[in-house]
C-alpha cells in the first residue's frame, strides 16, 4: 500500500510540474507573439493601394487614374513615372472601380463549339494574342454544337458585362441573335461568310472551299466516291461542305446516294466506324471526302488496319490542315485554313466594333487553299475489291 501511494503521488506531482511548465512555456509563446513586430511584417503583406501610388509619386490619385485608363491624357514622361511607382510597389488596380468608372468590363465573350479540336484551341489563342493588345480579357464557353447552349452562354455573357462577343459559325438561335442586336452588343461571327441579321463575319465560304479539294480529285480520275461529313444538323459548316461537295459531283453526273454518305461526330473513332460503312455499301469507292482532318485521320487509320493501300487502292482528303497532318504516314492532302489569320481579323473588327469605328466591312474573306500530299493519287485502273473483315456498325 504505501509503495503504491507513494508512487502515485510522485505521478501526481511529475504531473503537476509538467503542467507548470506548459502554461509557463505557454505564457511565453503568447508574450513572444505579443511583443513580434506584428505591425511591421502586416504592412508589408498589405496589398498596395492607388493612394500609395500617388503619395510615392507625389501625383494626386486622380493622375494616377488617368495615367492607368487614360494614358493618353498624361505627358509621357509623368505616365513613366507613374507605371515605375505601380511596377516597384506592386498595385493592381482593383478591376471592379476600373469598370464602373470606364462603364466598361474590360472583356470580352468568345463561344466555340469544342475544345477538343486544335483548331478551334490555336485560334483562341490567337484571338487572345490580339485582344492582349487593346487590354482586354477573354472568356471563353463551349456550346457543345447546342444552339440552346449556345443562347444561354450569350446570356451569361451580357450578364457578365462583356464589352463583344464572339460566335463560331452561324447556326446561332435567332433570338440569342436579335437579343444582341437589341442590346446593341458588338459580336461577330467567326469561321462562315454567311451572317445572319445582316452580322459581321470573318471567314469563308464552306460550300465553296470543299469544292477545292473535290475538284482535284476528279482531275485525278475518280468517280467512286465516299463521303465523311460531320453531324449537319445545328452546324451550317458541315452542311455547307457536304452540300459543296454532292453539288460539285453532280455537275460532273457523279450522283451521291445515302449509302455513300455517313454523317459522324468529329471523332476518330467514328471515322474509323463510317469508313467501314461506306466500303461495305461500295467497295469500289476509291476517294473519300472527309469534313475535316481528325475525321480523315480515323479513315486513314482504319484503311490501314484493313490493309488497305492509301492512296493506291483509297484517297483520303481532309478539311482544315492540322499541325499533325503532315506528320502523317502517308502525310494527308488536305484543305488548308488561315485560322489564325481569321481569329486575328475577328478580334481586330470586334475592338473596331467596341470602339465605335464607323464603315467597317460587313464580311472579311480568309485564304484557303488546297495542300496536296501523299494520302491522295490517281485511281488505281484495276480497282480492288476490299473484303472487309469487321461487322456491320450503326453511326
Amino acid at each position: 500500500m504505501v509503495t503504491f501511494y507513494s508512487i502515485k503521488c510522485n505521478i501526481s506531482v511529475s504531473a503537476y510540474i509538467l503542467t507548470l511548465k506548459f502554461q509557463k512555456n505557454l505564457f511565453n509563446l503568447h508574450k513572444l507573439i505579443r511583443t513580434f513586430p506584428y505591425n511591421t511584417m502586416k504592412k508589408k503583406l498589405q496589398t498596395a493601394t492607388i493612394t500609395d501610388v500617388a503619395s510615392a509619386a507625389n501625383v494626386s490619385t486622380a493622375t494616377v487614374s488617368r495615367a492607368i485608363n487614360n494614358p493618353d491624357t498624361v505627358s509621357t514622361v509623368l505616365r513613366l513615372k507613374i507605371q515605375n511607382v505601380i511596377k516597384k510597389l506592386g498595385y493592381i488596380p482593383n478591376a471592379g472601380a476600373r469598370s464602373l468608372m470606364l462603364k466598361k468590363s474590360g472583356t470580352i465573350g468568345a463561344i466555340v463549339p469544342t475544345l477538343d479540336n486544335a483548331i478551334f484551341a490555336h485560334g483562341l489563342g490567337e484571338f487572345q494574342r490580339q485582344l492582349n493588345q487593346s487590354g482586354h480579357q477573354l472568356l471563353v464557353a463551349c456550346s457543345n454544337y447546342d444552339a440552346e447552349i449556345e443562347a444561354t452562354q450569350i446570356k451569361n455573357f451580357l450578364n457578365k458585362g462583356v464589352e463583344g462577343i464572339a460566335l463560331f459559325g452561324t447556326s446561332q438561335n435567332r433570338d440569342a441573335l436579335k437579343l444582341l442586336k437589341t442590346r446593341n452588343m458588338p459580336y461577330i461571327h467567326i469561321g462562315s461568310l454567311s451572317p445572319p441579321l445582316g452580322g459581321y463575319a470573318s471567314g469563308f465560304d464552306n460550300r465553296e472551299a470543299v469544292k477545292i479539294g473535290v475538284q482535284y480529285l476528279l482531275d485525278q480520275g475518280h468517280k467512286f466516291f465516299g463521303v465523311l461529313a460531320g453531324i449537319t444538323n445545328g452546324n451550317d459548316r458541315a452542311k455547307g461542305r457536304l452540300l459543296g461537295t454532292v453539288e460539285l459531283l453532280k455537275k460532273n453526273k457523279i450522283y451521291l446516294g445515302s449509302e455513300s454518305i455517313v454523317e459522324c461526330l468529329y471523332e476518330i473513332n467514328n471515322a474509323r466506324l463510317g469508313l467501314t460503312k461506306l466500303l461495305e455499301n461500295n467497295p469500289e469507292i476509291t476517294a473519300i471526302i472527309c469534313g475535316n482532318d481528325v475525321l480523315a485521320l480515323g479513315a486513314l487509320l482504319e484503311a490501314q488496319k484493313q490493309g488497305i493501300n492509301v492512296p493506291k487502292h483509297l484517297s483520303i482528303i481532309g478539311f482544315d490542315d492540322l499541325e499533325i497532318s503532315r506528320h502523317l504516314e502517308p502525310s494527308l492532302t488536305t484543305i488548308h485554313i488561315d485560322s489564325i489569320g481569321m481569329w486575328a481579323q475577328a478580334a481586330n473588327h470586334l475592338h473596331s466594333q467596341i470602339n465605335g469605328v464607323d464603315n467597317l466591312p460587313g464580311k472579311i474573306k480568309t485564304n484557303v487553299e488546297l495542300i496536296v500530299r501523299n494520302s491522295t493519287s490517281k485511281p488505281n485502273k484495276k480497282i480492288k475489291k476490299i473484303t472487309l473483315n469487321t461487322q456491320y456498325f450503326k453511326i
